[in-house]
């Protein structure tokens, strides 16, 4: 096994503890710690170093971010959804390629007019952060925000994690 695998796995396990060390918390209380913790990060968080959610993540799309996307590309919005936009059988629409079509050297070329999902991500501003552990740390090694978040929360809830 390797040193980045051993380490990888150890934090993975720390995760765990840490899952089920936040269950006995007051949701309230760990949304406002949460959202100030995020805050301070994004903050200090250039995301156009990274890219790893364009890189890496499905993006679903509104029915109604795809006019403002066509005014910005000069398309009408049926080229626009040939081009890049998939729909699932049951209407739900997504960018057709994983990485994203827009992101250009981990800069979005759209982002004026970015889809609510990519401006919503990581969600960590969002109510609800202990009925969202899964999803939030299914993210944790993709995005900083959420990676130096978490590791942060551990901090300020005095997590303990023996090995």
């Amino acid at each position: 096994m390797s040193t980045q695998q051993h380490i990888q796995d150890s934090r993975e396990d720390e995760n765990e503890s840490f899952k089920l060390f936040l269950r006995g918390s007051d949701p309230e209380e760990i949304d406002q710690l949460v959202y100030a913790i995020q805050e301070k990060v994004t903050a200090m968080t250039d995301c156009t170093v990274c890219g790893n959610c364009c890189r890496s993540l499905m993006i679903n799309v509104e029915q109604e971010e795809l006019e403002p996307l066509g005014i910005r590309l000069r398309l009408p919005v049926t080229e626009i959804k040939n081009r890049f936009i998939e729909e699932s059988s049951q209407g739900q629409l997504i960018i057709n390629t994983i990485p994203c079509h827009f992101l250009n050297n981990s800069k979005c070329t759209i982002y004026e007019d970015r889809f609510t999902e990519c401006r919503e991500f990581p969600h960590l501003h969002k109510k609800g952060f202990l009925k969202r552990l899964f999803g939030i740390f299914m993210h944790y090694d993709r995005c900083p925000i959420i990676c130096n978040t978490i590791e942060k929360l551990k901090t300020e809830t005095a997590f303990y994690y023996e090995k």
